[in-house]
């Protein structure tokens, strides 16, 4: 019942039509529909590791997705997928390389010289570490509240100090299940679910608002796995030895040297994230060697930047303008 509420009042997730066009392991390449020709470049969102994709495309009016492709982007999106029990043998580096081959049947499929790559928490982590060894391509990049230096995690660096935290244990007996990876982010707020209880009394008045707070909250609660073996590389090397921003992180044994960072970069922060507080993404404006770097510091936190009531006013068209200035797209 509650779901045909949602239904009617345009706050069904995952509005934008959408095609899948390549699929490596769990994970997917989609590519949205577009009205008409896309004229204005092709983009690859690359979303968290651990939360599914349609954040990015949540709602009507609350969807990165549909406000790109609404502005003559060629938009496509990677689909991390649900990982399975023998997935757990999938690596941080695997990731990154899955991430590489998404980007490059991007460029295949778009028919673009380059292409606009935006990660998203994690997602910007994995872009970042995949732009900096391989930047041919991508002709602009936004870091959307993607942790890079952890040594201002936050509470999450708190969360996962060595001297407590040991990821070889927890992950031992396999995948991070969804579960544990949701028990993790109630830590961060203790007193969610009673906020919620009361955000639902606040909202009976205005269907609209309630029926998009019930969306995003299905969202929230649609958890997946974290891959055990590359879920312990992420905690040891980069939140507890910050390798990342030290130069000592490497794929493959190639190091990752952020400093080869060279595309246009778009760094996006909020201003009360308490999961990549805004130091943690500002490190890669510092380090890049990028010519053009830009800064937007939105009110909010690390969901409600992304999908809330400002969003179409502050993130949306920034983006649509960052990526449209630096794509040149040469369409066969």
């Amino acid at each position: 019942m509650f779901a045909d509420f949602v239904e009617t009042q345009g706050a069904a997730p995952m509005p934008s039509p959408r095609d899948t066009i390549f699929a490596d392991g769990t994970a997917r390449l989609l590519r949205f529909r577009t009205a008409g020709p896309a004229t204005k470049g092709a983009v690859l969102l690359v979303p968290s590791l651990i939360n599914r994709w349609y954040v990015l495309d949540l709602r009507k009016g609350a969807s990165v997705c549909e406000a790109l492709t609404r502005e003559g982007f060629d938009v496509f999106c990677l689909d991390w997928g649900e990982p399975n029990d023998e997935d757990r043998y999938l690596s941080w580096d695997d990731a990154v390389e899955r991430l590489g081959r998404m980007l490059r049947r991007t460029l295949r499929e778009s028919g673009a010289s380059s292409v606009g790559l935006l990660g998203y928490c994690i997602g910007g982590t994995l872009s970042t570490i995949h732009l900096a060894l391989h930047p041919e391509g991508i002709g602009a990049f936004v870091n959307l509240a993607g942790p890079i230096d952890f040594a201002h995690a936050g509470f999450l660096g708190h969360m996962t100090n060595p001297r407590w935290f040991d990821p070889e244990a927890i992950a031992g007996a396999g995948n991070m299940s969804a579960q544990q990876m949701q028990a993790g982010f109630m830590a961060l707020r203790p007193t969610a679910n009673l906020a919620k209880i009361v955000g639902y009394a606040d909202k009976l008045a205005d269907p609209q608002k309630l029926a998009a707070m019930a969306t995003l909250d299905t969202w929230a609660s649609d958890n997946i796995a974290f891959p055990a073996e590359a879920y312990v590389r992420y905690i040891r090397e980069l939140y507890q030895e910050n390798r990342l921003i030290q130069g000592t992180h490497a794929i493959r044994g190639r190091r990752v040297d952020l400093t080869s960072v060279k595309a246009p970069l778009l760094t996006v922060v909020t201003d009360r994230d308490t999961i990549c507080p805004p130091k943690a993404a500002l490190a890669l404006s510092e380090i890049a060697a990028s010519e053009h770097k830009e800064v937007l510091t939105i009110q909010g936190g690390h969901v409600g930047a992304v999908v809330g009531e400002k969003a179409k006013t502050t993130l949306y068209p920034t983006l649509a303008r960052f990526f449209e200035r630096h794509l040149n797209p040469t369409y066969a």
